[in-house]
């Protein structure tokens, strides 16, 4: 018997529904008696939130040091950095007593409007489960337990609490599932947190298919279960589903419907004990590291800085940077001022120290003479004046930086934003600088995507610095003046216009659902299928330098899927200037007999070359990433066939492709039956070669008929052909008539026998 099967066996009944309900808002119940300690968790997605008082939800808390938010640090592209933060912040978390940080979020931004998308990675399912696992890698590796969430199509804010997202089981596995199977198969979180909303009308606290079936039988997940804060309806049933943890305590009424369910038989213990056991091992893990510990505050914020730089995305730049030192230098937007370096909610973090971007640009500027205007105000209002003041500024100037924020009132945790656009103000102020002053930089911080077709043509270059975090103003001067070369991708499309985004006529919803109709194309693999005109495409980042591909080539030009196969291609920076290139692999189906995106993100690397270097870049595709999930068979299956392997430096800037071919090693049980079509027996391999002899039959009989009647010819019964392979198998067998030796339903039962044996 192991040490915790030891104490389970102890426990009353009592003690095991309390150790299933939290204590307090943030930790879980101890047994003294039996030496288990309290867990201490702590929101932390880009910083630990570690509140001083465990019973209070107040968003108050200790200091920590606040690293980019996900949106920023998702287009970095870069794994190994994040992994570094994540090191950081469970040493902070081990300082401050934190057990768990409850992140990151991998929800996917089905739509740009998500109030709550500034904390999530992309659009993309392989990026953003490649990226949660390095970060969650980098946090468990000190001995701090991560929580996965938000479980699962989570997707807006509106009616976060009830809205049942009605997504078919296809869409559910390729988009909305993957980022949280790659976490949880290669890197374990010690918890996953479960979602407020109901899917497919079951609410995800409550999912036995999502929490059981999937997250713990076919992943093999083995921490606990927790919900998000208040998402339990019924106790009970969401233990039967494989909720362990409901959180935040205490909650003694919920402890005493767990004890009355077991005692009443609506409950097995048993199904109690694996919650209890669950909870004890990751408490009993949480134990053992000890805390307290003292962390680098300056080596962190330094990090911070490094993260927000290498995050920043250059979305245009007509030349003007980077900045040359000196000369006069207008710095209009409370932004410089007041840096907007986080979004507001259950993330907000009370930062160590905030670097001003205006202070950190005056460091960097040399000699320059730098005037400061407001530009806009705090609030929603339109002054004139200040834009006034700011144009004559930057007429007055050799170059204006404009720091645009887009304001907490449009965008923050509870809600969605109504649009994309910045304030009318931040609008009419962009538009009035860049007519008097052609020399004009905006920089953005914001959370997503955002409309820029108002003003984008007026500004020389735009920098998206995203909620960039406490040392993100020093990153921003660090890119303006060329100390670092630009290298972040944006890891979301940004549209022209919100009426043009997939979900648009889907969001928000009726009648307390939400149809996820736009099905797998979300994002870049709406746009691409649509060959809608974006503003800014998937993967899109500008550099100070240039970048060369070469062809890609391949380790095999046929390959089994379960073999994979490797793609390579050299990269050389032929500027003159350092960089980092994101080179990314992208896999297109020539023929397949479901519906698929043109292209589907599945590898990338990112690639530090000094000027004049080249390097080779491999990047190894498993079987997965050519198949599709198959509803029907209830698995993911590849299709054997030719696939096109697309090397690019974002999604529409593709440099070079190859053709390979693709062995499907899958043995698939037959799915005909009897409506099945004409067409569907033909495309089974087995069914194709059963139904030959017959439909060759009805080929010659339809050929004889059109060729004897007047006027008939061949492509009379070609089309009488193509209508019957349409229909189901009975109107064939209806049409041979009495050529029949046996009734329809008898010879279709025959058939179907000889498929599936």
């Amino acid at each position: 018997m192991t040490q915790i099967d030891a104490i389970i066996a102890q426990m009353t009944l009592a003690e095991k529904a309390a150790l299933c309900t939290g204590a307090t808002a943030w930790t879980t119940t101890p047994v003294e008696r039996l030496g288990v300690p309290e867990m201490f968790v702590a929101d932390g997605p880009h910083g630990v939130r570690r509140v001083p008082d465990a019973t209070s939800m107040a968003l108050g808390a200790l200091p920590a040091t606040c690293f980019p938010s996900a949106s920023a640090t998702a287009c970095s592209w870069n794994p190994t950095l994040l992994h570094r933060m994540g090191q950081a912040l469970a040493e902070e978390a081990i300082a401050l007593g934190v057990d768990v940080l409850l992140g990151p979020g991998v929800n996917m931004k089905r739509i740009p409007t998500c109030g709550r998308n500034f904390e999530y990675f992309s659009e993309d399912p392989f990026l953003a489960g490649e990226l949660a696992v390095s970060l969650i890698d980098g946090i468990q590796s000190r001995g701090v337990g991560t929580s996965l969430k938000h479980y699962a199509a989570n997707s807006q804010e509106e009616q976060r609490m009830t809205i049942s997202a009605e997504v078919d089981q296809r869409t559910l596995r390729e988009i909305y599932l993957p980022a949280f199977e790659a976490a949880v198969t290669r890197a374990q979180p010690w918890t996953v947190m479960c979602s407020y909303n109901r899917v497919n009308g079951v609410y995800a606290s409550e999912h036995r298919q999502l929490l059981t079936e999937i997250l713990k039988e076919e992943w093999g997940f083995e921490g606990l279960v927790v919900s998000d804060w208040t998402a339990v309806h019924d106790r009970v049933a969401a233990l039967q589903a494989g909720l362990d943890l409901e959180m935040p305590g205490p909650r003694p009424r919920r402890v005493q419907a767990v004890i009355d369910a077991v005692e009443q038989g609506e409950l097995a213990e048993a199904t109690l004990d694996e919650a209890v056991r669950r909870i004890l091992r990751i408490v009993f893990k949480a134990a053992a590291t000890p805390k307290g510990h003292p962390f680098d505050e300056t080596g962190h914020h330094a990090l911070a800085r490094q993260v927000a730089a290498d995050s920043m995305v250059l979305l245009k730049n007509n030349g003007i940077l980077p900045l040359a030192k000196g000369g006069r230098i207008a710095v209009i937007g409370r932004a410089a001022r007041e840096a907007h370096f986080q979004g507001g909610g259950s993330s907000q973090i009370t930062p160590i120290r905030v670097d001003s971007p205006l202070d950190e640009l005056a460091a960097l500027a040399g000699p320059a003479a730098i005037t400061y205007c407001d530009g806009y105000p705090e609030g929603d209002s339109s002054q004139p004046a200040l834009i006034a003041e700011a144009a004559a500024a930057a007429q007055a100037a050799d170059v204006a930086l404009l720091y645009i924020a887009m304001p907490r009132f449009k965008e923050i945790e509870g809600f969605d934003r109504t649009d994309l656009d910045l304030t009318r103000h931040q609008i009419a102020l962009i538009q009035a600088v860049t007519a008097v002053q052609p020399a004009s930089v905006v920089i953005l911080n914001n959370g997503s995507a955002v409309a820029m077709s108002e003003w984008i043509d007026g500004a020389a270059a735009v920098l998206e610095a995203w909620m960039m975090g406490q040392a993100g103003g020093g990153a921003i001067a660090d890119l303006l003046f060329g100390v670092v070369n630009p290298s972040g991708k944006l890891t979301e499309t940004f549209p022209l216009r919100l009426a043009d985004t997939p979900a648009y006529l889907n969001y928000p919803g009726e009648c307390g659902q939400v149809r996820y109709g736009e099905g797998i194309f979300i994002g870049y693999r709406y746009y691409d299928a649509r060959e809608q005109p974006v503003l800014f495409p998937f993967g899109h980042g500008l550099s100070y330098t240039t970048f060369e591909y070469s062809p890609p080539r391949v380790s095999a030009e046929t390959f089994r899927d379960v073999d994979g196969v490797v793609v390579e291609f050299e990269v050389t920076n032929t500027g003159a200037v350092a960089g980092q290139e994101v080179a990314q692999v992208y896999v297109h189906d020539c023929a397949a007999a479901v519906q698929r995106p043109p292209k589907e993100l599945k590898g990338f690397a990112k690639v530090a070359l000094q000027p004049g270097e080249t390097k080779t870049v491999a990047v190894p595709l498993d079987g997965r990433a050519f198949a599709y999930f198959h509803p029907g068979h209830g698995r993911w299956i590849t299709e054997g066939g030719e696939f096109d392997i697309l090397v690019g430096a974002s999604s529409a800037d593709l440099r070079g492709a190859v053709r390979v071919t693709l062995e499907s090693t899958a043995a698939l049980p037959s799915l005909l039956g009897p409506l099945s079509s004409v067409n569907d027996w033909l495309a089974d391999p087995v069914g194709r070669v059963v139904i030959g002899p017959l439909f060759a039959q009805v080929q010659a009989a339809m050929q004889a008929t059109f060729s004897a009647g007047a006027g008939g010819d061949d492509r009379e019964a070609m089309d009488a052909m193509q209508f019957v392979a349409g229909a189901p198998l009975p109107e064939l067998l209806e049409f041979m008539g009495d050529h029949l030796p046996v009734p329809p339903a008898v010879l279709i039962a025959g058939l179907l026998q000889q498929v599936h044996g």
